[in-house]
Formats: structure tokens, C-alpha cells, sequence
């Protein structure tokens, strides 16, 4: 136990006060973001839309969060990663809280879209942050840790989202959401300063200087594919999976959130040292993403069994582990792959790949459960991962021969 408790401390070693301070804010931020995995209840349910409507909406979330990246990318290059997650997030904060007002369908997709544009520049910024604070041989825990503490805070903030909602409704979720925004970017803004990054020298051979050199990478390009699919396949379990739980087992909004309390959990004690145990095993990039796409469709081939209401933990236990596996290894990658000087565009293209796959996962889930059911709909989605690993044991080969 002694041992576990040494290992658990060590795992958080050597990484920047930056670095812990970024955790703080992603934390609060996350803590105080309730709506997001409600967002499908709170149209259907509240406002009365159609399965069909609601997937059209939330397809306009995958929209922003898609050019939001493109532009956030963009930007980080030209001025910065600093002023980029301060002006995102503050603005992204009064965004929250004026969307409880707006009820009909294009207010809602046009609200959402600009919301999520200007919310999801900041994630690109976040990656590059993480370049600028850590040494190379701790990013992928620096990472790891920034994940714990989104986790940690989605895990607060659901399971109070679940309870708010049944004791005052879902505005409140509104306010909580803008106000932790506005907030924790403040104490980012007081607690961390700016880290000017260095004029690139145009003389070092070493030195990509072409601007297009991420549109290039063929390589890269398998990648982002194989980000898409994950993403296609772990949204669900926030755009279908509270529908699911509900109609299925006549889950509560609640008991959803205790569901998606044991993801949170398990990253919070797990995820670190679990990143430190494969570090120290030297373990390539590639073939981890192979293993978590193969967990990622495992993860809802399982849901066939839709008798048991035990298969619920199944699901989420095997998909977090695919988490835990996927996602620190995919940007670990991308940081790794990411040329001088245009970080922000390879991590807009690495955060394009999670946007997009929001889009189509919104839209084309909820139709195919309008009209086939959720149980075709789990098979789809376990063959989204299924695609995701031949495409991860291509980019393996690939990366074994230098490509």
C-alpha cells in the first residue's frame, strides 16, 4: 500500500508551478461546466425538440468547435497561446450565460455556434501552453495531470448538475457555467504570466519554414483520421448515452451523472500513474493509440446486452481505460510530430479531427437511434473504433519506417 501511495506521489514529480496552475483553472472551469453533458436532455426534455432537432443543434456545437479551432490555431501562431486562452474563455464565460435565454431552434444553432467558435480557441491554445511550460519528457504527464483536473471537475460538476436540475431546473447550470469561465481565466491571468516564445531563426537548416508543412504530412493526415473515429465513437456517451440510460433502465438525470461520476473517478486515481507506469515501459506512441482504439470499440460492442443494466458499468470502465490510453498518447503525439513555429496549426488540425467527429456524432447518432434504434446505432459506433485501429496500425508501420 506504502509502495502505491510512492509511486501515486512520484507520477506528479518534476512538472512546472505553470503547469500547475493551468490544472487549477481547467479544474474550475470544468467544475463549473454543467450544461455540456446535459445539453441533450435540456433540448428534448425542457425545450421539447425532436430527436432530429436536437442532433441538428448539437451539430452547430461541432460546427464552432470546429472553426474555433481552425481559428484558434491560426491565431496562436500569429500572437500567441496567452492572449488567445484569456480572451477565449472571458468572452466564452457571458456567452453561457445569455444562451438560457434563447428557445428557439436557429437561435439556439446560432447561439451555439458562436459560442463554441470563441470556446474552442482556447484548445488549441491549451496544447501549445503545454509545449511552452513543460520539458519535452514530461509533457505527456504535464497532460495528464490537465486531464485529471478536467475530469476531476467534470466529475463535480455533473453529479451537482444532476441535482440542480431536479431541485431549481436547468438555468442556474447557465450561470454556474459562465461565472466558473469568467473566473478561473481570471486567476489564470493573475497566477500565470506570458511566456514570449523566441523569434525562429531562419538560418537553422533545422527549421521548417514552410507554412503549409502540416497539410503535407501525409502521416499526420492518417492521425487525424484516426482522432476523427475515436471521436465519433467517445461522444456518444454524451450525446446518445443519457437518452439511452433513460429510455433503456429509466435512469434519472442524476443517476446518469453517478454513471459518468465512475469515468471521473477512475481517472483521478488512475490516469497518472498509469501514464508514469507506460512512460518508464518506453512503450511507442502509435501502438498505444492501437491498443485504445480497440478498447474504444470494444467499449460499445458490449451494449448488445441491453438486458443488463450491469453492462452500463461495462461500458464505461473499458471506455475510460480506452481514454486514459487514447487521448494523452494522440497529443503526445501531435506535440511531438508539431514543426517549430506552427504548433498552433498542427494542434488546430488535432482539435479540428475532435470537432468535426462532434459534428457528424451529434447529427448522425441521434438519426440513426430515430430510425434503427440505439442497439444499431452501438454497433456503428464500436465500428468506428474498429476503423480507428486499422488506421492506428498503418500510422504504426509508417512511423516504424521514418515516414
Amino acid at each position: 500500500m506504502k509502495k502505491m501511495y510512492t509511486n501515486y506521489i512520484d507520477s506528479f514529480k518534476g512538472l512546472s508551478k505553470e503547469i500547475w496552475f493551468l490544472a487549477l483553472i481547467s479544474l474550475i472551469n470544468r467544475a463549473g461546466t454543467m450544461v455540456i453533458p446535459f445539453l441533450s436532455l435540456y433540448l428534448t426534455k425542457e425545450l421539447d425538440f425532436s430527436d432530429g432537432d436536437t442532433g441538428s443543434i448539437l451539430a452547430f456545437f461541432g460546427i464552432g468547435s470546429l472553426l474555433g479551432s481552425f481559428l484558434g490555431g491560426k491565431l496562436v501562431d500569429k500572437i500567441g497561446f496567452y492572449k488567445i486562452m484569456v480572451f477565449s474563455l472571458f468572452i466564452t464565460g457571458f456567452g453561457f450565460i445569455g444562451l438560457q435565454y434563447v428557445s428557439s431552434f436557429w437561435g439556439l444553432c446560432f447561439a451555439i455556434l458562436g459560442i463554441m467558435t470563441i470556446a474552442d480557441m482556447f484548445r488549441p491554445a491549451i496544447f501549445v501552453s503545454l509545449k511552452a511550460y513543460s520539458k519535452p519528457e514530461n509533457q505527456t504527464r504535464s497532460l495528464a495531470l490537465i486531464r485529471l483536473a478536467i475530469n476531476l471537475g467534470m466529475g463535480i460538476g455533473p453529479t451537482l448538475a444532476g441535482w440542480i436540475i431536479v431541485k431549481e431546473g436547468y438555468n442556474m447550470l447557465f450561470w454556474i457555467d459562465g461565472v466558473t469561465c469568467i473566473v478561473a481565466i481570471i486567476i489564470f491571468y493573475l497566477l500565470v504570466k506570458e511566456q514570449k516564445r523566441p523569434p525562429i531563426d531562419k538560418n537553422n537548416t533545422n527549421i521548417i519554414l514552410d507554412k503549409n508543412a502540416v497539410y503535407k504530412d501525409k502521416s499526420y493526415w492518417i492521425f487525424i483520421a484516426i482522432c476523427f473515429f475515436m471521436g465519433m465513437a467517445f461522444f456518444q456517451l454524451v450525446i446518445t448515452m443519457p437518452i439511452y440510460q433513460h429510455i433503456q433502465f429509466n435512469l434519472t438525470e442524476f443517476e446518469t451523472s453517478l454513471i459518468l461520476a465512475i469515468n471521473v473517478l477512475i481517472i483521478v486515481i488512475f490516469e497518472m500513474p498509469f501514464v508514469n507506469y507506460l512512460e518508464r515501459l518506453k512503450i511507442s506512441n502509435t501502438k498505444l493509440i492501437i491498443y485504445a482504439c480497440i478498447l474504444f470499440g470494444l467499449s460499445f460492442y458490449v451494449l448488445v446486452c441491453n438486458f443488463w443494466i450491469g453492462i452500463l458499468i461495462v461500458n464505461i470502465v473499458v471506455i475510460t481505460v480506452a481514454e486514459m490510453i487514447g487521448f494523452p498518447y494522440t497529443n503526445s503525439y501531435a506535440i511531438k510530430r508539431a514543426k517549430e513555429g506552427y504548433e498552433g496549426s498542427y494542434m488546430a488540425l488535432y482539435t479540428m479531427a475532435f470537432s468535426l467527429a462532434h459534428i457528424f456524432s451529434s447529427k448522425s447518432g441521434l438519426e440513426i437511434v430515430a430510425n434503427f434504434g440505439h442497439q444499431i446505432n452501438w454497433f456503428v459506433t464500436g465500428t468506428y473504433g474498429v476503423i480507428a485501429m486499422l488506421l492506428a496500425i498503418w500510422l504504426h508501420k509508417r512511423t516504424q519506417k521514418g515516414l
